[in-house]
Formats: structure tokens, C-alpha cells, sequence
């Protein structure tokens, strides 16, 4: 994360009154404001290989870089592919799988694919540069949160560690097949629902995990306390974690942040000597939404009752000066 920020911190634009959101700001996409009431949210991602069957790797792909548009408040509108892949090594029929699978997910939140680009590369990439639209006024920036607000998280963490399990060929086929179905859902829903409520910030949680995109979501007037038990985790993480079956990711992420944490884990916390599930990083993980407390209950029941069953109320937000620790700005109980 470190390493980003300084590479990135030497870019300048040219001032251009329309970009509202650019990468100044730690967000999940850019924003370029077209008229008074519409404006172009623009993002990229791709990620390599999480599991085997080449379609459900398409998906879940497509899936992770269409949640930006979602993350911003946004309506996903059209998608180009980036395929990176070794054509002497890898059949047609299983990059064309990937395609299909990518094109699934395009299609399913509503947009269309207008072309893309292939490169040869020896280590299989595939994702998707996204194009979507929002309104103006009503962008969710990752950084809005206020003092009082709650944190709802739409996903379970720990697929850094399951899919890590996978690759070692450790996992189970009906837990593979589990988190391979959470990785590919949309996070549209959540947005859609959301959407009718006042959403102070949002982000979705992908490669810096939960704690490094909660660092985020910080700004100089508020502190960040979860509430360790109610943090939804594929609970079979928790004993490769044990075993040290952790991504490289993960463990950078638990570097660059951990300053910012404060950790005061009850003996019965799950997480307890667990903390880097906290760090792990995911791949199309769920949204986290900081609204105010007196609508956050009706969220989450909608959000449940819409088939998001795994959402759940994960923390609050408090006042920086309320806290004596100075350094630490996210606590964990």
C-alpha cells in the first residue's frame, strides 16, 4: 500500500473543474463530471487465476472490477476486456472460457462489452475496464463517514487465505464451491438498496483487505471501532490461517497499517490471534456503507431480506478527539 502511495504521489493533472474524483483520493474509481446531472465513473481492474474452473474465474474477475462503479454509487454501463495470457501454453477454449464467464457478469449488471485488449504475458490476468454513470450530487466518496455513523459489511472476509488453500490443493470441493459463489456476486444489489438511503461513504473490500480500506475510509475528525464478533468470516479460514496459509498480500497489507490499529480481542474473539483475517486481502469482497445509526438497522434488514444474508452491523464511527491514543485510529474490540 505503502510502496503505491509513493509512486502515485508525484502525478499531477492539469486542473479541470469536471474531474470530481481522481487518484488523489484513495477511491475506488474516477469521477468526470458530463453535465449538471450526470457524470462518468471510470475503472480498472484485473487479477490472476483464484480458482480452476476458467468460467467462474471469468466471473469472478468481472465481478471485482464492476464493484468500483458500485463502490462510487454508480450504474455500470459498458466494459472492455484485458486479457493477459500465454497463447502457446493455455488452449482457446479455456481463454475463451474466461471471456464467457467475464461476459456473464457484464451482462448481468446491466451493461455491455464494446471490445478489449490482449497482451501476451507468461502468468494468465484477466479483467475489466469499466465505464458506468452517476449523479453528481450524489457520489459516495470513501471518506464521508461522521461521527455517529454505523458500518454495514454486505460479504464474509477470508477468501485471501481460502483461495490461497485452494491453489495448495487443501481445500474442500464444497468450500471452494462456496467461496467461489461469494467472490462472484455482484455487488449491485447492495448498491441498488443502499441507494435510498443517506450513505455518508462507501467502499468495496478487495486486495488491502478490511482494515486497509477502513484506513481508507478515515478522516482527520473520526476513529473507526469494530466490533471483532459481529465481522462475517468464512469460518474455514480460521484453521489455515493457523497453519500459515496466508497470501504474500495479506501480510504487506498487515505492514503498512497495522500502526493505525489498536487491538483488544475478548479470549473468545475469533480473530483472536487471528488478527491478520483482519489484513487478508480479498478478491470482489462486499461493500462497507457508513450511514447513520437510525437507518442502519432498516438497511441491513432490507439488504438480508433482498438475499444479502451476510451482511451485517460491524462497527461505528467516534469522534478522533475522543480517543487518547493518538497514533491508532482504528480499534478493534
Amino acid at each position: 500500500m505503502d510502496d503505491l502511495l509513493q509512486i502515485a504521489s508525484s502525478l499531477s493533472n492539469e486542473e479541470d473543474a469536471n474531474v470530481l474524483v481522481d487518484f488523489r483520493g484513495n477511491e475506488d474509481a474516477g469521477v468526470y463530471q458530463l453535465t449538471p446531472d450526470l457524470a462518468l465513473v471510470q475503472t480498472a481492474d484485473f487479477i490472476t487465476p483464484v480458482v480452476n474452473d476458467p468460467f467462474v474465474y471469468g466471473q469472478i474477475a468481472a465481478a471485482n472490477a464492476l464493484s468500483d462503479v458500485y463502490a462510487m454509487g454508480g450504474v455500470v454501463k459498458c466494459a472492455l476486456n484485458l486479457m493477459m495470457w500465454d497463447s502457446c501454453r493455455i488452449p482457446q477454449d479455456y481463454a475463451h472460457a474466461i471471456l464467457e464467464g467475464g461476459l456473464s457478469k457484464i451482462k448481468e449488471a446491466g451493461g455491455v462489452l464494446v471490445g478489449g485488449h490482449t497482451a501476451s504475458d507468461s502468468e494468465q490476468k484477466y479483467g475489466l475496464s469499466v465505464s458506468g454513470v452517476v449523479n453528481p450530487q450524489k457520489i459516495w466518496r470513501n471518506n464521508g463517514a461522521q461521527v455517529g455513523d454505523v458500518l454495514i459489511l454486505t460479504k464474509p472476509i477470508g477468501m485471501g487465505v481460502l483461495t490461497t488453500a485452494l491453489k495448495a490443493n487443501m481445500l474442500d470441493s464444497k468450500v471452494a464451491d462456496k467461496i467461489a459463489q461469494i467472490m462472484a456476486t455482484l455487488n449491485r444489489r447492495a448498491c441498488e438498496i443502499a441507494g435510498d438511503f443517506n450513505i455518508h461513504a462507501c467502499t468495496d473490500i478487495t486486495g488491502f483487505g478490511l482494515l486497509g480500506h477502513l484506513s481508507e475510509m478515515l478522516n482527520p475528525k473520526i476513529n473507526i471501532c469494530l466490533e471483532s464478533q459481529a465481522i462475517p468470516l468464512v469460518e474455514e479460514a480460521i484453521e489455515f490461517a493457523k497453519m500459515g496459509i496466508v497470501p504474500g498480500g495479506s501480510c504487506g497489507n498487515e505492514r503498512a497499517i497495522r500502526h493505525l490499529c489498536a487491538f483488544h480481542l475478548s479470549k473468545d474473539s475469533k480473530f483472536k490471534d487471528l488478527e491478520i483475517l483482519l489484513f487478508d486481502a480479498q478478491t470482489s469482497g462486499g461493500l462497507v456503507f457508513a450511514l447513520p445509526q437510525t437507518e442502519a438497522k432498516t438497511l441491513l434488514a432490507k439488504l438480508q431480506d433482498n438475499g444479502i444474508e451476510s451482511a451485517k452491523i460491524i462497527g461505528r464511527i467516534e469522534s478522533y478527539l475522543a480517543n487518547s491514543q493518538k497514533k491508532a485510529r482504528i480499534f478493534i474490540e
